[in-house]
């Protein structure tokens, strides 16, 4: 899958004087690759499907000698950054939710770069937060943010992603957390009986677990043997498709569990970040929920803090519905690099 260009504000037009950078979002399903040939110029981006490649330099390399990029008159790149689902701890990185692995330093060599950033995908998410537009982000709920306060993140997709950013006094620090692995907890009596129904699979149930697409498989399966309805096979997207087409009670039972949970989870992020500033939700799932999601019952789950009600219900929650916002972050953090060096 090709798109031609993606504007980024401020948008500029003057060339880095390093020649053109490229930027990679890399998931556990596609991995989307983009060219920033001026400050805010992000172009010739192309969505390649993981499981199509052995690794991820096999990927990389197909990009640069793609027609894609050929078409864009580029050559000699010498610099790029890399956001990834997994952490990112060392030189050695081996995907949670994918077979890839490798050495940042070997990759670099291979490709023949200068300098090659390697970040988590919500590190670099966050990191572009600040530079939504409007337009890039949907509201809901109420709530007004507070300048200078943390911003909180979350996004579930292949995985569930979780970040944040904390202001300072030269600027926003993204945060390097891995809070989609957090043990899940349950708020009433049928998310204790999905828990249990999760534990007859698996150990430890973390936030992930549930709160991914495997998550809503999972969910559903769980509901059906709770109310003794018969589950179908079915695969996420199914499950979503039946649910948002009213064709399926149990489907849409299975997507209104699941953004309820994510509620719960989102609003223990706005509480240890003090997030005043507002929460945001990324990922591949609920922007495709669209209006479902609005009338869920998220927002109120959010919000049930007993005591700390009044402080979430001032909490904004915005849905990023901008296609590729982690290019923007992770611009920012290979410029911040590029200047250091």
């Amino acid at each position: 899958m090709t798109a031609q260009s993606l504007q980024t504000p401020p948008s500029l037009t003057t060339a880095f004087p390093g020649g053109p950078r490229l930027l990679a979002d890399i998931g556990g399903t596609n991995a989307r690759f983009a060219l920033e040939t001026a400050p805010g110029k992000i172009e010739a981006i192309e969505v390649l499907a993981c499981a199509a490649y052995p690794t991820l330099a096999a990927a990389l390399v197909a990009y640069l000698a793609s027609p894609t990029v050929a078409q864009a008159g580029v050559t000699g790149i010498r610099n790029g950054a890399i956001a990834i689902a997994n952490p990112v701890t060392g030189d050695m990185v081996r995907m949670t939710n994918h077979h890839w692995e490798f050495s940042i330093e070997a990759l670099r060599r291979e490709v023949n770069f200068d300098v090659l950033v390697v970040v988590n995908d919500f590190t670099a998410l966050a990191s572009s937060l600040p530079h939504l537009s409007a337009n890039q982000k949907h509201q809901v709920g109420g709530g007004v943010g507070i300048d200078g306060t943390p911003l909180g993140l979350i996004g579930a997709g292949t995985g569930l992603g979780v970040s944040g950013l904390i202001p300072g006094k030269d600027g926003w620090t993204a945060l390097q957390s891995e809070g989609g692995h957090v043990t899940f907890s349950p708020a009433n009596a049928l998310e204790v009986a999905i828990l249990q129904f999760a534990w007859k699979e698996f150990d430890h149930v973390s936030a992930e677990r549930l709160m991914s697409g495997a998550g809503i498989e999972l969910i559903y399966r769980a509901l059906a043997d709770h109310t003794g309805v018969p589950a179908e096979q079915l695969t996420p997207s199914d499950i979503s498709r039946r649910a948002l087409s009213g064709e399926c009670p149990l489907c849409d039972a299975a997507i209104e569990a699941f953004c309820c949970m994510l509620g719960t989870i989102a609003g223990n992020i706005a509480v240890t970040l003090g997030a005043q500033g507002g929460i945001y939700i990324g990922g591949g799932i609920v922007p495709k929920l669209g209006a479902r999601f609005d009338r869920s019952g998220f927002r109120e789950r959010f919000e049930a803090k007993n005591r700390f009600k009044q402080y979430l219900s001032a909490v904004p929650v915005w849905v990023i519905t901008a296609e590729y916002p982690a290019f923007v972050g992770v611009s920012a953090i290979l410029s911040d690099r590029l200047a250091a060096a």
